[in-house]
């Protein structure tokens, strides 16, 4: 049995825990954990990557027989926390509740657009445009980020930061995949649907996804929750 995908998949689920036990604030512990089991349904999507743009081999075949497989539920769960808190590892931060003047500043009523952008655009994409689903998602990522930017411009250095960083933590997650199974990518990823550029033998796209994935998800707690950030502290559950 090809267990690659599986390996590879818990693979980030130790990468999570290792931020996680490392992380002081019990806010951002718990932001990191309802932001994955959210982001882990994001896996119920694989029938629309499967096989245009990869067939990955799966627990029972899942994948190849019926489009869901298990490895993505776990996948989606790591990267969803990791994503949304890899900033707050690096830059001490604590969250404060918003002021109700903050939140009915002009430039929240276009909340509900960068909230849902992602999931409309990516939809209508995929039934007006015949391109591959891969660069559906990031133009609907970038979309929703750049609409955050605009109505949350608080957020922007974590954006960008949390963007960068996990590019350059996937690039090498990615690479451990070409190191221990040479020859996987050719074979499970369609690349002759895709741009067909490597970069040290990962493809691009997988590149593009993380940037925007990370810039994205990096802010969708505190959208959500209607909370800033104020850097240079850290504290645990007095927070606001």
């Amino acid at each position: 049995m090809d267990l690659v995908w599986l390996t590879w998949s818990l693979g980030f689920i130790l990468l999570w825990l290792c931020v996680y036990v490392t992380i002081r604030s019990d806010v951002s512990r718990r932001e990191m954990l309802i932001v994955s089991l959210w982001t882990s349904l994001l896996g119920l999507t694989e029938p629309l990557f499967v096989p245009e743009y990869w067939n990955p081999p799966s627990l029972f075949d899942l994948a190849r027989t019926t489009g869901f497989d298990i490895e993505s539920l776990i996948f989606c769960f790591g990267v969803g926390g990791i994503a949304e808190v890899i900033y707050e590892r690096i830059v001490p931060v604590r969250h404060l509740k918003m002021t109700i003047r903050e939140i009915l500043g002009p430039r929240h009523r276009f909340h509900p657009a960068a909230i849902i952008a992602a999931p409309v655009l990516f939809v209508i994409l995929m039934v007006l445009t015949p391109i591959n689903p891969i660069y559906n998602g990031v133009i609907s990522l970038m979309v929703s980020g750049f609409l955050t930017w605009y109505c949350r411009p608080d957020l922007w250095k974590k954006m960008i930061v949390s963007g960068l960083i996990f590019l350059g933590l996937y690039f090498a997650y990615f690479y451990t995949l070409i190191i221990f199974a040479p020859g996987y990518v050719e074979r499970v990823w369609n690349i002759s649907a895709l741009s067909g550029i490597l970069v040290a033998g990962v493809p691009v796209e997988e590149l593009l996804f993380a940037f925007s994935f990370g810039f994205f998800w990096s802010s969708l707690y505190e959208h959500l929750t209607w909370r800033k950030l104020e850097e240079g502290h850290e504290s645990g559950a007095g927070e606001g």
